[in-house]
């Protein structure tokens, strides 16, 4: 689906359900990132889907319970293999895919923006403030402003 045919903006946990599902099908199958969740995480997303669903209803509408902790996890990944800029980078890059290919709004590109900004806490949380952005092989996270400022000049 492009762009211009995708549909109106996120407005709930129904619209999340089929971003999330998406996302992670995409994401499991990503030879950079996909082996996180499906061989060191082993996850099962029918578990996982309710409550990160949770977490991003919480994080854009404020409607849903979510009393979890979203660094535990990544923690307990970076220990295994660590998490790097160009892993994350991947993870917004799918994330704003996903979002662009179902949605356009306010709220869409609220949850992008949110997704980029857990990314880079996340990155800098994990490998340390002065973590850098970019990896030796030029892969790494660019943040959207950076797009956005390279498309303007």
């Amino acid at each position: 689906m492009n762009r211009s045919a995708a549909a109106g903006d996120i407005s709930g946990r129904a619209d999340l359900d089929v971003v999330l599902r998406r996302f992670y099908t995409a994401a499991f199958a990503d030879p950079r990132i996909g082996p996180f969740f499906t061989e060191i995480a082993g996850t099962d997303l029918d578990v996982h889907l309710p409550r990160i669903t949770d977490f991003w209803e919480r994080s854009l509408f404020r409607t849903a319970e979510y009393r979890g902790n979203a660094y535990a996890p990544h923690a307990a990944l970076h220990s295994v293999r660590a998490l790097t800029a160009a892993d994350f980078g991947r993870w917004v890059q799918l994330w704003n895919a996903t979002i662009d290919g179902l949605h356009r709004g306010p709220n869409a590109e609220r949850a992008k923006a949110q997704g980029e900004r857990i990314a880079l806490t996340l990155l800098k949380r994990l490998a340390g403030p002065d973590a850098p952005l970019r990896s030796e092989d030029g892969l790494g996270f660019i943040p959207l402003a950076a797009l956005e400022l390279r498309s303007a000049a």
